[in-house]
């Protein structure tokens, strides 16, 4: 959802960021750098995608910006590459050390930089409403993010009283065997109570990987694969996983991974499209 409107200069904006930082933008912002895929999509999604001069390697969406330059990816994040963008805002999250790298050189350049922290759903509206007010249409940060909370509403509103089924999301396998899962405390553990499921597993909040015995044991009656339609085949394939309920009654499912491990406007996409894997009478499916 994208909105368009003429906007005037702003008097100096303060905030207080993710870290508790105080953070003052003296003017308003017309070229930002978001790091990260979420907090470009939430720059988007305010309709200022227009004023995104940089991204990073691994922002995919949306495709109007994919043409701006690259300031890091895997290796970390280029201070001069963000610096030469001349840039009147940097937006960061703390991942693979974003915010230790560019906060304190950023600071120095008289860069202003807004941390975000995203452990919930509501923290993405949150952050939506932050990064409007910063950007000087602290309005139309309301609109948005009312837009997505009515969404939620409405799918609350429609499964309540619905058993929630026991659910599994596998995010990852590693090389020792693990499996990376959705943890509760998390947006994505969020998004899945929120669709009106509950966790088979017990205890993720602190342990992300797991082993695949952990999950046939816990034998959930929803197995979430984030990922493809084809690696969640191969996974279900191999020796035990045909005898998990899930699989056996049809309930094991690939999800979109950009909907539901990126913290940001899709995200409210995911939970919908959960709710109607989880509670398929009530939302229609």
């Amino acid at each position: 959802m994208m909105f368009f409107a003429s906007l005037a200069q702003a008097e100096p904006v303060t905030v207080h960021d993710a870290f508790g930082r105080t953070v003052t933008v003296a003017e308003t912002p017309r070229r930002i750098v978001p790091i990260f895929a979420s907090n470009t999509e939430i720059v988007a999604a305010l309709g200022l995608a227009d004023r995104i001069v940089g991204i990073e390697a691994y922002t995919h969406y949306p495709p109007e910006v994919l043409d701006r330059p690259l300031v890091g990816g895997r290796l970390g994040f280029s201070v001069d590459a963000i610096a030469a963008l001349r840039p009147d805002l940097v937006v960061v999250t703390p991942s693979r050390q974003a915010a230790n790298q560019l906060v304190d050189p950023m600071g120095r350049l008289g860069v202003p930089v807004l941390v975000l922290l995203t452990r919930s759903v509501e923290e993405i509206l949150d952050n939506i409403r932050l990064v409007a007010r910063v950007a000087g249409v602290a309005g139309r940060g309301d609109v948005v993010a009312g837009h997505f909370a009515a969404r939620l509403a409405r799918v609350a509103a429609r499964i309540a009283g619905d058993p929630a089924p026991s659910t599994v999301m596998i995010t990852g396998r590693l090389g020792n065997g693990l499996m990376l899962v959705a943890r509760e405390g998390t947006y994505t553990g969020d998004a899945i109570v929120r669709a009106g499921g509950r966790f088979a597993l017990k205890g993720t909040a602190t342990i992300a990987q797991v082993s695949p015995e952990s999950i046939l044991r816990a034998d959930p009656d929803i197995l979430l694969w984030a990922g493809s339609e084809r690696d969640l085949k191969t996974l279900i394939a191999e020796p035990g996983w045909a005898d998990l309920r899930a699989v056996r009654d049809g309930r094991a499912f690939a999800v979109n991974r950009t909907e539901l491990l990126i913290p940001g406007p899709r995200t409210i996409d995911g939970i919908e499209h959960l709710a109607a894997l989880f509670h398929p009478a009530r939302m229609g499916r």
